[in-house]
Formats: C-alpha cells, structure tokens, sequence
C-alpha cells in the first residue's frame, strides 16, 4: 500500500499541533500565579485538569477507535481540542479560574484521543516495514511544536502581563483590580482562540480528505482478563510506575521553570520564558543525539544514565544559585529526552495481543504530571523555596534510574 502524501501531511500535522497546545499550557502558570496572585499549589490545578484528562480519556480512547476509524478518532478528538479552546473566549469574560480549568479539561480530552488515534494511524498508512519510519518522522513535528507553542505565549501572554507586583495589586481597588485582570486574561484567551480558528480549518481539511479506512484491528477486547495478566507481569507493571514518575518529573520540571528564572536572574515572565525555550532546544537536540548512541548503548543502560545525569542536574538546581541553578535546570531537559519512548517500549516488550491495552496504561500513566506537579507546588508554598521544590523531580528520577537498572540484563517475557 502506497503512502498518500496528503492525508500523511495531514495526520503529521497534528504531531505539530499538540506539540504546541502541550507547552503553551505549561506557561500558564506563571501567567496566572501574576493575574490572581495565586500559591504555586494553586497554578498546579492547571496541570491536574490538563494531565487528569488524558489519564480519563485515553482508555476511552482505545475503545473509540477498536470500534470505529483512526479518522473518527482524529475527527472526535479535533473537535474536542477546538471545543476546549473556544472555550477560553467566555472564560477570559467571566474572569474565573475554574473556567479555564474547565475548558483545559476539555482541550486535553481531545487531545489524549487524539494521541491515541494518530501514532497508530500514520503506521497504517503505508507498507508495514516502513510504519516505524513514519511514525519517527511525525513525531520529530511533536517538538518543533512545543517550542512554537511557548514563543507563543511568550509573545502574545507573558509579554501582555501586567508588571504590578503581587503587593501592588493588593492595594489597588476592585475596579482597577478587576481591569488589569480583563486585558491580561484577554491575552490569555487570544492564542488559544486563534489556534482553534486554524484547527477548524483542519478538521475540515481532514473531515473531506479520503484517507485509508484503517481501524484498530484484532480480536475482541477482554479487559478484566487483559489486566489481570498485564499486572502479572513486573517489567510492564513497574514501567507505568516509572512513566507515572517520569511524567510528574517532566511536568513539574517545566511548569515551574519560568517562576524559577524569575526568582533567580530576577526577570521577568517573559524574559524567564526564554530559558524555557532553551530547555525545549535542548531537549529536541538530545532526543536525536540519544537514539543516535542507542547503537551503541542498550536503551535500558542508556535510560539508566540520563536518568543519573538527571539527578546530577536537579541537586544542581536545588543548592546552586544564579545563571549556574538555572543552567542546570535547562539540562535537565536535555537528560529527559528519551525517557518516555524508552519507558514505553520496554514495557510494552514482549506483551503480544496486551499490547494495546497496555499502551493505554502507559498513556495513563501521564496521570502524574497532575499529581506530582501537584505536590511540587505544595512543597514550593509549605516550604517558601521553589529550590526544595525540586526534590519531588529528584525523586521521580531515581524511580526511572531503578527501572532502567534492574531492565538492563532481564530478558524479555514470552508470553506462554
């Protein structure tokens, strides 16, 4: 079967698009811990809604496209990514935190379907010993993406807010309060609304495409039965604890990256935002440099040391102060790189017709950067130093360095 270039063009795109709405999102919170003066367990709230509805959604997800189209999948998950987007328009209006929560909520249902419908669709859209190819080649939008997305808001939010420090705006009146707080979150809504004009524009595109009729194929579903054997088995039980950790490790690396620049270099939001942009640099360059020295280096040996390497980084996050805390938090990103994919893939090793429903639990997993960022920003407050807060990243990177540890010479499962 021929790959046809349109409809591949267009299913690769959405690799871009999530890319994009993921960063953007990570920058929220530096943008509304300025605009209502929040705690940072409170902006955490941000990445509960967003990451807890990927965990809601993505086994949903499976079921959606096993029981129709790869197409209807990317269809119903566009729609809910435009849905949620739209939605930021009557939020900015109504000027309440739980709307927006509401319409991330929304925004990241659709694009855990999203996910979950795509990966497999571009593999099925041409020869079988070239899926893997495709695939690489879609995912390499994913980062280019990520780092549109925070020059974004960097551009369009963050260089919107208001400079009234937190004090300043305690001593305003309602009224001026309240009129700062509509232009910033006015800025706030702009990106998102535009992006859901031009993800209109897509779904049609996709929606009067003919594409491959290409459905998750295979046997009738058995879920019980499935995670009954899934959870048996220990390299893919302690891969979605890893994942669950790694996850909350990335999410709260990043989340809180722009508030620790500020705090450091002592600049502000949208200056801090470029170091944010560096991490994601560095981060698309290592994940070439890593699959590159996976030739010569086993992925579990591999996931071992950066795992190490990260926790090298974050103790330098932790005790330095200055440029040298803030380059190490940047490397972090670096370190990161291929710890998702090498997570999923092995724990997904030797699995058979469980494949499927256990991709869905590693994509479950992404649960933990709602909790654990969380819990970063609760130990930021109760402590008063965003610096302590980043033993909860050290932690989770001691949980992947296990994994890839005790995976480096365990031989892979047959199923029986």
């Amino acid at each position: 079967m021929k790959t046809s270039a349109l409809p591949f063009a267009l299913i690769t795109s959405l690799f871009f698009m999530w890319g994009l709405a993921n960063n953007m999102t990570d920058t929220l919170l530096a943008a509304f811990k300025k605009i209502m003066s929040m705690t940072d367990f409170q902006t955490s709230w941000i990445q509960i809604a967003f990451y807890g509805s990927y965990f809601c959604l993505a086994l949903p997800a499976a079921l959606l496209i096993k029981k129709f189209t790869y197409k209807f999948g990317v269809m119903v998950g566009l729609g809910l990514f435009i849905a949620g987007a739209l939605l930021f328009y009557p939020a900015s209006l109504t000027q309440q935190y739980s709307h927006f929560l509401i319409a991330l909520f929304i925004l990241a249902g659709g694009l855990s379907i999203l996910e979950t419908s795509a990966n497999p669709f571009v593999i099925a859209m041409g020869l079988p010993e070239t899926g893997t190819q495709r695939l690489n080649f879609a995912q390499s939008f994913n980062p280019i993406g990520s780092i549109i997305g925070v020059l974004l808001s960097k551009f369009f939010i963050l260089s919107e807010l208001n400079q009234a420090t937190e004090a300043e705006r305690a001593a305003m009146s309602a009224e001026q309060l309240a009129a700062i707080q509509s232009e910033e979150l006015a800025a706030v809504m702009g990106p998102y609304v535009g992006v859901a004009v031009f993800l209109l524009f897509l779904l049609i595109a996709i929606g009067i495409t003919p594409m491959p009729a290409a459905s998750d194929e295979g046997g009738e579903l058995q879920l019980g039965a499935t995670f009954r054997r899934l959870l048996q088995r220990p390299r893919y039980f302690w891969g979605v604890v890893a994942q669950f950790f790694y996850v909350g490790a990335q999410i709260g690396v990043w989340s809180f990256t722009i508030r620790y620049v500020m705090q450091e270099l002592q600049v502000n939001e949208q200056e801090a935002s470029n170091y944010y942009v560096y991490s994601l640099v560095m981060f698309m360059i290592s994940r070439f440099v890593c699959t590159f020295l996976m030739r010569f280096i086993t992925p579990a040996r591999l996931l071992t040391y950066m795992a190490i390497l990260a926790m090298a980084l974050t103790c330098g996050v932790i005790f330095l102060k200055g440029q040298a805390a803030v380059w190490c938090l940047v490397g972090i990103s670096g370190s990161m790189s291929l710890m998702f994919p090498t997570i999923y893939g092995i724990a997904l090793e030797g699995l058979g017709d469980d494949t499927k429903i256990g991709a869905s639990g590693l994509i479950m997993a992404i649960l933990g950067g709602a909790v654990l960022t969380a819990a970063q920003g609760m130990v930021s407050d109760q402590t008063g130093s965003i610096h302590i807060a980043y033993v909860v990243p050290l932690f989770c990177f001691l949980v992947v360095a296990w994994y890839g540890a005790v995976n480096v010479k365990r031989p892979i499962p047959q199923l029986s």
